[in-house]
């Protein structure tokens, strides 16, 4: 293996859907299609937990989550010290433009385009 894809192996992506078939199709894309590894979760105070034991190189998020949505989990996210600048990539039917817009969130729209989105997580971890 050469030393850039090490390191590219090295980078985790936190995936944050709430819909199980959605959660499952998304991981196995990814981790068929490129060398990173994945954490999912199913809403956004399990991502606050999980942040605690990784720090993920990419967050990937449903807009429309239980208890917080995707903004919210963003924000709260960005709010903790190193993790200011983690890229993400906000998944849903009604994007919510202006808001990504303003925190510099890339938005992609369901039905997922899966050549897309997995450009768009290879340019983001670049």
């Amino acid at each position: 293996m050469l030393h850039g894809q090490a390191q590219q192996a090295n980078k985790t992506i936190l995936v944050v859907e709430d819909e199980p078939d959605i959660g499952s199709f998304l991981t196995e894309a990814i981790l068929q299609e490129t060398p990173y590894q994945i954490v999912l979760v199913k809403d956004g105070p399990h991502a606050l937990q999980v942040i605690k034991e990784i720090t993920p190189d990419l967050l990937i998020t449903n807009f429309r989550l239980p208890s917080m949505n995707g903004i919210e989990l963003y924000d709260r996210l960005h709010a903790i010290q190193g993790l200011e600048a983690v890229p993400t990539i906000m998944v849903s039917a009604r994007l919510p433009h202006q808001e990504l817009t303003h925190r510099n969130i890339v938005g992609i729209s369901k039905p997922l385009d899966l050549d897309e989105l997995l450009s768009t997580v290879d340019q983001l971890l670049a």
